[in-house]
């Protein structure tokens, strides 16, 4: 079967380093790369020890030509990654000498490993549940440290841990449930409705604080997106420029020099910002401006939250409205630059930020550097109630907060079936949903063909 072929692929980037890493995992692993190797003296890796290393030479099987001068370690399963045998190849990093000895693995034998197939082995193999498999993939992809620390976490089983715990309750009380209905005559404990009612609202406390923390938690694996808006010459790529400490937009005095988006990755404490510079929101004539204020729009709809910035040195205009009905349904902070300039505040332009919450609208002077922090503040406060833990445990994967979602849900239909029949036997069914529901953060009540996609969004040799 396709699941015990030995499979090979580069475990490492392609490119040119000291070091990259041949990986394979299967049955015959051994066996291949002791048919491509030559050790010093002629030493096979036949006999290799389990977790040590070899020096030698990955040759050619057709013609004898050495390949690379590589060290060979080997992992006896199932204490391995995979809980297979594994062989792990470390050869120079160059992109031909890498290639040529993944390419000879494969013709002695091993078969080129599928996107994430080495952690779907380690899945299958029971090592770890699909939770930590995921969060293999959210480490390599981390953007920031405490996005990182978060994802080992979980890659640890922090958060099957939780998850397993609330599965084990939600059995006890379909257990107690079935027990009493299957068996009155035993001298059993009755168990009541206003009893499952008290356990369930126990157990969908829990569930909601997990929820609770989705939201923050898919902001540390994904970065917060986060797009900087107003009309032109509002001072947006200067904003930018700041926020970065690097020259990247271009800042002029002539309208519309920014046609097109430009995005930079930046850290607040550890979670990863998304900020994107939009060309100025008008009315223009100018083709390609033209096509760069409708990308602007675009952004704005796909943005968690927006900074709308206005000049203080400058009066209201059609522009500014225009923006601020286009945003008014967004989570935004309101940034009123050039403090440093003379302000020109009439009344209606008083009036105008009067539209806005008074606690996300800040004075700033891009150009000279004031109220940057006061901006990351708002940003805390606004997606992490001003404080980011470090050593909390998120919900950072999509997945799991919908499995999450629908556990709850399947709760307070018990809870709801509970209060309008007597039958207690009825809202097991739905405590019974509830249980599979969290199984499949942990991958036990998951379809095969979803467990196959999740593992298809990895890179080849995890």
């Amino acid at each position: 079967m396709k699941e015990f072929d030995t499979i090979a692929a580069i475990a490492t980037s392609l490119g040119e380093s000291g070091i990259a890493i041949v990986r394979l995992s299967g049955s015959k692993c051994l066996e291949i790369v002791d048919s491509i190797f030559k050790g010093k003296n002629n030493r096979r890796l036949i006999d290799i020890k389990p977790y040590s290393m070899r020096y030698g030479f990955i040759i050619d099987k057709e013609n004898k030509d050495v390949i690379d001068e590589v060290l060979v370690s080997f992992m006896k399963g199932p204490r391995s990654f995979t809980a297979e045998d594994t062989v792990e190849i470390n050869c120079h990093g160059g992109i031909i000498s890498t290639k040529k000895v993944l390419e000879e693995a494969i013709k002695a034998g091993a078969r080129l490993a599928e996107p994430g197939e080495f952690t779907k082995r380690a899945f299958l193999n029971g090592r770890i549940d699909l939770s930590q498999a995921e969060a293999v993939i959210d480490i390599i992809r981390s953007k920031t440290e405490l996005s990182m620390k978060s994802a080992l976490k979980q890659s640890e089983g922090k958060l099957s841990k939780e998850i397993q715990k609330l599965r084990n309750k939600l059995l006890q009380v379909i257990a107690h449930i079935e027990a009493t209905v299957d068996y009155p005559e035993e001298d059993l404990e009755e168990v009541t409705g206003e009893k499952v009612t008290e356990d369930l609202k126990d157990i969908l406390k829990e569930i909601n604080e997990l929820i609770s923390k989705s939201e923050e938690g898919k902001i540390l694996r994904e970065g917060l997106n986060v797009v900087i808006v107003g009309k032109p010459n509002v001072g947006k790529s200067s904003l930018l420029n700041a926020l970065i400490d690097e020259n990247k937009a271009i800042v002029t005095e002539v309208p519309g020099t920014t046609r097109d988006v430009i995005e930079e990755y930046i850290n607040i404490e550890g979670i990863p910002i998304k900020i994107v510079d939009t060309a100025g929101i008008r009315e223009t004539k100018d083709v390609v401006e033209k096509i760069g204020v409708e990308k602007s729009k675009e952004k704005i709809n796909e943005a968690d939250l927006v900074i709308f910035m206005l000049d203080l040195s400058r009066k209201i205009d059609e522009e500014d409205k225009e923006i601020m009905a286009f945003i008014k349904n967004k989570k935004y902070i309101l940034l009123l630059n050039k403090s440093d300039l003379k302000e020109d505040m009439d009344k209606e332009h008083k009036e105008f930020i009067g539209n806005f919450d008074s606690d996300f609208v800040l004075k700033t002077s891009v150009k000279n550097k004031e109220g940057l922090n006061k901006l990351k503040d708002s940003i805390k406060d606004l997606f992490f109630k001003g404080e980011i833990k470090s050593d909390g445990l998120f919900v950072t994967n999509t997945r799991h907060q919908q499995a999450l979602i629908k556990a709850k849900e399947n709760c307070i239909q018990a809870i709801e079936t509970l209060k309008n029949t007597v039958a207690i036997d009825l809202a097991s069914i739905d405590i019974r949903n509830s249980w599979k529901d969290l199984g499949e953060i942990l991958g036990d009540t998951l379809d095969e063909n979803i467990i196959d996609k999740i593992f298809s969004e990895f890179c080849l040799g995890k």
